[in-house]
């Protein structure tokens, strides 16, 4: 909308970020776009209604989508070159970097194992930084890269012409083509599901938490129905509320948090690289 709306709407979006620890927002870098996150549709929903109920701030509003995550699966030695010679000063930063599979939830480590001063001591805080950078955009679709561990072995450098910005460029670029190399994997975020039902609707609630490539992981009994938990993906959980209460007649409910990341089918994977292309 117009520039003042814009600022509006940044003082609310910050004021309810303060307010609510799992709601982030940011700016996309190449469409000037501001994403906000959250734990699901139905947050996301909440937080627009109180930006305008609140603030007043009405917003061109797309579809959720998934914060799908990128991994490497399988370890992988990679060199990362730097060095620019031109007139006037060079650019010297050359790096050796092992990459491979952290457990899941470790999120990114950084070992350094130089000996030898190879890669001199001043020069190493800029490799983790630049491998920080690089983390942030995977080579599958541009999403963040985590559980990956990269220790940083060997390298050279050039009195004169090393600095901390070759040695970060370094580390990018060998990040990236050893990612490449590394059989790098989609994840997606898995939903624990809970349905509270009437008995009547537990077929077709259970056929439907199916379709959605959904796995069954118990039952309990309540009164009158039934308990069904569930893991299912996000990615095929938009929509739900309104096709639950279609399915039950208003009569069933549920509940849903985030589990884990979990590897995505291929042709999930696929279908998701292509529409980033």
């Amino acid at each position: 909308k117009t520039k003042a709306d814009q600022e509006k709407m940044g003082l609310a979006l910050n004021r309810l970020a303060q307010e609510d620890p799992s709601f982030r927002v940011r700016t996309d870098e190449e469409t000037g776009q501001t994403i906000i996150s959250g734990m699901g549709e139905l947050h996301l929903e909440i937080l627009v209604d109180r930006m305008r109920r609140e603030f007043n701030v009405e917003a061109n509003v797309g579809a959720p989508q998934v914060a799908y995550r990128e991994a490497v699966s399988k370890a992988v030695e990679q060199e990362g070159k730097f060095v620019k010679q031109s007139g006037g000063k060079g650019q010297y930063g050359h790096v050796w970097l092992k990459l491979e599979p952290n457990e899941s939830g470790k999120g990114f480590e950084f070992v350094d194992a130089i000996k030898g001063g190879t890669v001199p001591r001043e020069y190493i805080p800029a490799v983790e930084k630049g491998l920080k950078e690089a983390l942030n955009n995977g080579v599958m679709a541009g999403f963040p890269v985590v559980d990956v561990k990269v220790t940083l072995f060997d390298g050279s450098y050039h009195e004169v012409d090393s600095s901390e910005q070759a040695f970060k460029m370094a580390a990018i670029m060998g990040f990236k083509d050893g990612m490449r190399k590394a059989s790098p994997v989609l994840l997606e975020p898995m939903m624990a599901v809970e349905v509270e039902t009437p008995e009547d609707y537990m077929g077709d609630v259970m056929g439907d938490l199916n379709r959605r490539r959904g796995i069954i992981q118990g039952m309990e009994d309540l009164p009158g129905g039934k308990a069904i938990k569930a893991e299912v993906p996000l990615a095929e959980m938009f929509g739900y509320s309104t096709d639950l209460r279609s399915m039950s007649q208003g009569r069933a409910t549920y509940s849903m948090e985030f589990k884990h990341y979990s590897e995505a089918p291929k042709s999930v994977a696929e279908a998701v690289i292509n529409s980033k292309k």
